[in-house]
């Protein structure tokens, strides 16, 4: 009986191994951080009054639009600088290890700043989708910071096929944070 508890726990080791190494191999952790942090630094729940009063008075359907072109920019915003990020670094000869020194600043300096405060915003336009909405709303400086850091540690990568699966995954889950925020935007009359 005992032996046959041990067999079966260093089976299950094995299993546990066996899936490690294969997350590791796909580099699975790319979507899971990536979709982790995206969701943090943007804070979905967040742009509903936001959207709410800047949208106050639009019908239905501009409101729908809004949030549509409001999450089209944000994701389009997140994709460049994952695709970018290491041209402009390389532009400015700036290292992966400052920029990731940088990126800890901006976000640690946006976290302080009260979470109640939102753009000072003149209610002039009909369109806010991109400004002050996508950017800075979803994908401001932080954000910004974050994308690129993920970009400069997939550059790290020993082959291009393990970077290009890298880039997917994190591309997924920009695509996943930037939706939810889209789904809260959509729905927020009703939610």
């Amino acid at each position: 009986p005992q032996r046959r508890q041990l067999l079966r726990t260093a089976r299950r080791v094995a299993l546990f191994r066996e899936a490690g190494a294969m997350f590791e191999a796909l580099h699975f952790q790319y979507f899971l951080g990536g979709l982790v942090s995206l969701i943090t630094i943007t804070n979905p729940p967040s742009k509903m009054p936001l959207f709410i009063s800047l949208t106050q008075g639009m019908s239905e359907e501009r409101r729908r639009q809004q949030a549509n072109w409001a999450g089209i920019y944000a994701a389009a915003i997140m994709l460049v600088s994952l695709v970018c990020g290491n041209v402009l670094l390389a532009f400015f000869g700036i290292s992966y290890g400052a920029m990731r020194i940088a990126g800890g600043l901006v976000v640690a300096a946006i976290g302080g700043n009260s979470p109640n405060k939102a753009p000072i915003v003149r209610r002039d336009r009909e369109d806010y989708a991109f400004f002050p909405i996508a950017m800075p709303g979803i994908a401001g400086p932080g954000t910004i910071a974050v994308v690129i850091g993920f970009s400069t540690e997939i550059a790290e990568l020993p082959g291009y096929i393990d970077m290009a699966i890298a880039f997917a995954w994190t591309a997924l889950a920009i695509l996943c944070a930037t939706s939810l925020s889209w789904f809260i935007m959509r729905y927020s009359d009703v939610i």
